[in-house]
């Protein structure tokens, strides 16, 4: 990257498999343009609901696994809408501690009663769950934790919903397209299939690298979404060259399998030079690979450092994580050299 005329190699983007430069994906999005123009011009609802739309919803429930699929315009707005299309007074929704703030603000903003349990402690949702005898239920959780990177137990969350007859939702933001057979998400990844979680969200502006975000799910869960969720129902649908561009990157994740190869073995790199230089990383098996420094000032003071020494690793801060864990959150893409990541592990040697 170029920021402000300095030339920096970028260790905090979310484009795992290096698409959102990807000439065919940039093709796509351009012949999108052409074709349906650079906006959809009004709300799914009305007519901003192209045909580019409605293919790439009948791809991702494919590749999901799923009957049907519905597009949000961000991640956001689909947590958001979906807590509030199904849950509300007298329900009651628990979620982990260290889940994306998306889906702690759609349980806030539900009406339902939100309850967080311990991060990734299936016993201590179990003891809550079991607290809770009246109204539907809803687990919510990260498939993998977006500051943590580590992966949701979610064999272990399916099996104790079942036990308490609850319904559970996976943000599968930071797992699809990298994790899983073919790419499939935490999901595949832990063995679940999606009887077991009714309710899937995943992003697609990370390693599909565009932008936006579905709902995947049952027949009547994405009716009752079209119906109900405020999100969906009132903002204008992203633009179609967007869903062209999306469908292109589904069929390079296809194609392409060698990209996954090489972020795994990125990160297998990073984790093997880190060890052998003795830094302090976490047991994160993922492309988010954090750095817990503990004090701002002194997490904000090394990525400035980085960041002079030609490596852009951002400085997270409280409230994003819990006091006390400030951190730089390195994140790893096949678009990365094995001297890139030499070069970031002898830097980080040099400031740590």
């Amino acid at each position: 990257m170029i920021i402000d005329g300095h030339k920096v190699i970028s260790f905090c983007s979310n484009d795992y498999l290096g698409l959102a430069n990807h000439p065919r994906v940039k093709a796509a999005f351009i012949d999108g343009i052409e074709r349906y123009g650079a906006g959809s011009g009004a709300a799914h609802l009305i007519n901003g609901h192209s045909r580019a739309h409605h293919q790439l919803e009948e791809a991702l429930a494919e590749f999901s696994g799923y009957p049907r699929a519905l597009l949000f315009s961000t991640g956001y707005m689909a947590n958001l809408g979906v807590a509030q299309a199904l849950a509300g007074k007298g329900d009651t929704i628990l979620e982990d501690r260290l889940n994306h703030a998306s889906l702690i603000d759609g349980g806030l903003l539900s009406g339902a009663r939100l309850i967080r349990y311990a991060h990734n402690d299936v016993k201590d949702l179990a003891s809550k769950l079991a607290s809770r005898d009246h109204g539907d239920k809803f687990v919510l959780s990260d498939g993998v934790f977006s500051m943590d990177g580590d992966i949701a137990n979610v064999s272990a969350l399916a099996h104790t919903c079942s036990q308490h007859d609850a319904w559970l939702m996976i943000d599968d933001a930071h797992g699809i397209g990298v994790l899983g057979k073919n790419g499939r998400g935490t999901l595949s990844y832990c063995g679940v299939n999606t009887v077991e979680v009714p309710i899937y969200m995943a992003t697609l502006g990370k390693a599909l690298g565009t932008a936006g975000a579905f709902v995947a799910g049952s027949e009547d869960l994405v009716e009752t979404l079209i119906q109900q969720a405020r999100t969906y129902i009132y903002t204008t649908a992203q633009p179609a060259a967007i869903a062209t561009a999306t469908l292109e990157s589904l069929h390079i994740i296809k194609d392409e399998p060698e990209r996954r190869e090489k972020l795994q073995a990125n990160i297998a790199c990073f984790k093997q030079c880190a060890h052998q230089a003795g830094l302090d990383i976490s047991n994160s098996e993922t492309a988010i690979q954090p750095i817990i420094i503990g004090e701002v000032e002194k997490t904000l003071e090394i990525s400035r450092q980085l960041f002079d020494s030609g490596l852009h690793v951002t400085a997270i801060r409280p409230p994003t994580v819990p006091q006390g864990t400030a951190r730089l959150r390195i994140t790893l893409s096949a678009e990365h050299s094995n001297s890139h990541i030499d070069q970031l592990i002898s830097t980080l040697v040099t400031y740590l």
